[in-house]
């Protein structure tokens, strides 16, 4: 059964049959103005996929047409993000403001053939005059000035003549168009700022959909992947410029995720009020901050893959992107021993002094992880909840007079505990049953519990960083928002919780991303910022539980 394809690719197969283009070539043209985020992964992704599986070609481009917000650190970011989610570009890396002088070019061109002109009109004004969805627009005053006009007052404009705001170029399209876009839209404004690439150069800067268009003939793609939704409007451009062989605009669905954060506004605002730690704080979806909480490309990939490409807009829920993660990690990580909530528990009859290493196995899922030396001795520590005075029915951990298996070691049977001034358990006491090495009865017995633990000799402290969603979602979920009707999120206050954990000394050695799965906690990575040599720091990727059930196909 030959394989299905999504609309794109029979788009592109349909172009290259009937000789409209005889190769591909895509591009990705981010913003420098934030971080990118999970939606932009899609379209990484998507064009970076597109030119390799037709043997094609892939730029990445800034549209860096707007001073006022870029900066170099986010150009330093996006080229990290898109090199990580494997897009390579090779030597084709562009910026909009290489074709600068092209596109002053192509406004001088257009002002001649009656195509634009120059407005006097306000921003508020023109926003007024562009009419709304149900009524039409009113012609701009300056819409019947001279060519020769326009075009003086576009040089002066280009010369510093005018201050900020005081005029822009307008394409000469359609007032009464019902596609809002192609009402006379604004082609370059007056702006008096320093660039981050051609410095103080230029005072004019075009607009953004004046300039991707445009950027995209010069460097002669031949699918230009969207998802914004200005196709009739890019078409004209291309087509007034005069380009003989424009690309052919693809518009897809957005990658939304519920219940999450990727405004760049609202993630600032968090950013400056150290709500979160920067852009790339793990509980934000920016691909830095993935990439930090330790998602893998391959789970990016796989997330986009089970989302779908399609034109209709839809909403993945975050599960899903967990879900990938967590089948990627299951089968290739270690699995280590870490106690986040510990208790002491004292082995009153193992000799004093003495302690062993004990033969674990790293992944009972994938032998070629190997396995490693855990140390044994008469204290240890375990998890808190792994001990109860009086315990539920079913509750088959430590309780006094109950066996348990201690994961690879022996089994050990609770027989007395000591509690401090506030009554909270912090030792429990046990005997063990030396015949049972490595986690198995000769009589045997059977025991229905296995708890972990972590020589306290040799345990290494560490902080460990557990996180929840940044928002609040049953407030979210029964608003029917994430912001509240002044427009500020509705956040969750235990979206992060840090633990004085122990773990094996083996941990000590992990490096930034290195990842882990710590028994019966979830799927950890040590963090890039935080850790130190010998003193890690580890996130929380995600869970081992899952709601998510993958869709069939």
């Amino acid at each position: 059964m030959a394989e299905s394809k999504h609309f794109i690719e029979n788009f592109i197969d349909k172009d290259l049959a009937d000789g409209v283009y005889d190769h591909v070539q895509t591009r990705f043209p981010p913003e420098p103005n934030g971080y990118l985020h999970i939606g932009h992964a899609k379209s990484i992704i998507l064009n970076s996929t597109m030119a390799k599986e037709y043997g094609g070609k892939f730029n990445l481009r800034f549209d860096d047409t707007n001073p006022t917000k870029e900066k170099s650190e986010f150009v330093e970011s996006i080229k990290e993000d898109v090199k990580w989610l494997g897009a390579d570009w090779e030597d084709r890396l562009f910026f909009a403001s290489d074709y600068f002088d092209k596109m002053y070019e192509c406004a001088e061109k257009l002002i001649l053939k009656g195509k634009a002109y120059v407005s006097d009109l306000s921003a508020d004004e023109i926003k007024e005059y562009r009419g709304s969805f149900e009524t039409p627009g009113k012609n701009d005053p300056s819409r019947d000035r001279s060519i020769e006009e326009n075009l003086q007052l576009f040089r002066d404009m280009k010369a510093g003549k005018f201050a900020d705001g005081e005029k822009v170029l307008r394409a000469k399209i359609d007032m009464a168009a019902p596609n809002i876009n192609m009402r006379d839209p604004v082609i370059y404004r007056v702006a008096h700022m320093t660039h981050h690439n051609t410095g103080d150069k230029w005072c004019i800067y075009p607009m953004y959909d004046f300039a991707h268009p445009l950027e995209d003939a010069f460097e002669g793609i031949t699918h230009s992947l969207c998802t914004l939704d200005h196709r009739p409007l890019y078409d004209w451009f291309v087509k007034e410029v005069g380009f003989e062989m424009p690309p052919r605009q693809i518009e897809f669905a957005k990658l939304y995720l519920k219940n999450v954060v990727t405004g760049k506004r609202y993630i600032k605002k968090l950013v400056e009020t150290g709500v979160v730690d920067g852009w790339d704080d793990p509980r934000l979806v920016s691909i830095a901050a993935l990439r930090r909480r330790g998602f893998t490309p391959e789970s990016i990939r796989r997330f986009v893959e089970i989302s779908g490409i399609s034109k209709a807009q839809s909403t993945a829920d975050y599960a899903a992107l967990e879900f990938c993660i967590r089948e990627d990690l299951k089968p290739s990580v270690p699995r280590m021993m870490a106690i986040l909530d510990p208790i002491k528990l004292v082995i009153d009859n193992y000799p004093e002094g003495q302690s062993e290493e004990l033969e674990v196995v790293n992944n009972a899922e994938n032998e070629s992880l190997g396995s490693r030396k855990v140390p044994f001795s008469r204290e240890l520590y375990i998890e808190r909840d792994d001990f109860m005075e009086e315990p539920p029915k079913k509750y088959f951990r430590l309780f006094p007079g109950n066996e348990v298996r201690l994961m690879g070691a022996y089994f050990v049977t609770a027989t007395s505990f000591e509690k401090d001034a506030e009554g909270n358990v912090t030792v429990v006491h046990c005997t063990y049953d030396p015949e049972t090495k490595g986690g198995n009865s000769p009589d045997g017995r059977k025991v229905k519990g296995t708890i972990h633990f972590v020589d306290a000799k040799s345990a290494v402290p560490c902080k460990v960083r557990l996180y929840e969603n940044l928002i609040d979602e049953a407030k979210a979920d029964e608003m029917g928002s994430i912001y509240d009707e002044n427009g500020e999120l509705y956040l969750n206050p235990n979206s992060l919780q840090v633990c004085d954990a122990f773990v094996e000394p083996e941990l000590a050695k992990a490096k930034a991303f290195d990842r882990f799965q710590f028994v019966r906690q979830g799927f950890f990575c040590a963090d890039c910022k935080d850790s130190k040599e010998g003193a890690p720091v580890f996130n929380r990727i995600v869970s081992l539980k899952s709601s998510f059930v993958l869709p069939k196909e």
